[in-house]
């Protein structure tokens, strides 16, 4: 299935990334999510395949694409597995985008060409163990001394923050006080190899068990002052625009979902029988799939209108407004997905051994990732011009 007025070249991309996920992801899904393994050697190959580059302009080693391009992909990938579509969302919007957006040729020229390409994954070091949202409330400091950054703190919940290819961790502190008391935040590249950046054992996750997940030890990190990404003072400025296309890509991961839930249910309710002929006859099963079709479609449009808004430079505003609503729709529709796709599996909805169990474990974590449901309500609101805190 493909969105309305798709090109032939977005036809294509989908048709390649699902084709990929089919023969590369499938059929080891049900081990690698038992293990908790992050598959190095596929990440490789998702890189072969251009994926981490699409966002990433041609003299990079990219494609030339945008967040469209980057949601198709993302959709795809989590239409087989969520872990490893939210292994490239993090990994562009999050690892390569910040540099793409606001790196130095110096900066770009040493980073890019490997994470463009693959070779190495980048992270974005923002959550902490005591803020999230409230980025004010970040406790991670830098100090520039004698021509170096002198970083002191801890990370939370960092995606791809410790795989064996992992190069750098953007990481977000406070770089002093402004004039009017709130914290200056700031954004600074960290190699992953420097001394102090400590790697603490993965999260035990119930979702994404195959995606790389971490806690950050920063203990006395040494980085040159030209580390630092963007002007200082604007980390605040870096990380929203971040984090407002990464919600897009998750609201892409949460259409994946919801596709293969369709999918499953209808696949399942025209064939298990109960009391002489297939449960989906049923109205009680029936319009409940007949929900999930709504539900797709609805979240599939709102999140490539958003996508499309941010490609063709419609205004911040508009496109922070598209883009809370399309991940509060989508991911919450794929909580509700999950949740009725087991429902008309029954006992097969809750075995480890079927997909159902997988998308459903892995559907929750879409609510709470790059800005939990609350916080998109709440930026809505106040897109609305409503005084909300």
């Amino acid at each position: 299935m493909h969105t309305a007025h798709e090109s032939p070249e977005h036809t294509k991309l989908r048709s390649t990334v699902r084709d990929f996920a089919q023969a590369e992801i499938a059929p080891h899904l049900q081990q690698w999510d038992r293990d908790r393994h992050f598959p190095v050697d596929v990440v490789r190959k998702m890189g072969d395949l251009g994926l981490f580059g699409l966002t990433a302009p041609r003299e990079l080693g990219g494609s030339g694409g945008g967040l469209t391009e980057l949601c198709l992909a993302v959709e795809e990938l989590g239409r087989v597995d969520q872990s490893l579509g939210i292994t490239l969302g993090a990994a562009v919007g999050l690892g390569i985008n910040p540099l793409l957006a606001n790196g130095t040729p110096e900066q770009q020229a040493r980073w890019l060409p490997d994470l463009v390409a693959g070779r190495s994954l980048g992270a974005f070091g923002l959550t902490e163990p005591g803020a999230g949202s409230d980025a004010n409330a970040m406790a991670t400091t830098a100090q520039l001394r004698d021509g170096e950054w002198v970083i002191d703190g801890a990370k939370q919940f960092i995606t791809n923050s410790g795989t064996p290819i992992t190069s750098v961790c953007t990481v977000a502190a406070r770089t002093g006080t402004n004039p009017d008391g709130s914290p200056e935040l700031s954004a600074i590249v960290v190699p992953a190899d420097s001394p102090g950046y400590i790697v603490e054992p993965p999260h035990d996750k119930m979702s994404w068990r195959i995606s790389d997940t971490h806690p950050i030890i920063l203990r006395d990190v040494h980085v040159p002052e030209g580390n630092l990404l963007g002007e200082r003072g604007n980390g605040f400025k870096l990380l929203v625009s971040s984090l407002n296309s990464g919600r897009v890509a998750v609201a892409a991961l949460a259409v994946g979902c919801l596709q293969t839930m369709l999918d499953l249910a209808v696949e399942h309710a025209g064939v298990r029988p109960t009391f002489g002929g297939p449960i989906g006859r049923k109205q009680g099963v029936a319009f409940q799939i007949a929900d999930l079709a709504v539900m797709l479609d609805a979240a599939r449009l709102l999140t490539y209108r958003a996508a499309a808004l941010k490609d063709t430079g419609a205004p911040v505003v508009e496109f922070r407004q598209a883009a809370s609503i399309a991940k509060l729709y989508a991911t919450e529709s794929a909580v509700t997905a999950t949740r009725i796709a087991a429902q008309v599996f029954g006992g097969y909805g809750v075995m480890e051994d079927g997909p159902v169990a997988r998308f459903y474990r892995d559907a929750k974590v879409l609510e709470i990732g790059e800005g939990t449901s609350e916080l998109q309500r709440m930026l809505i609101a106040r897109g609305l011009g409503l005084p909300v805190e």
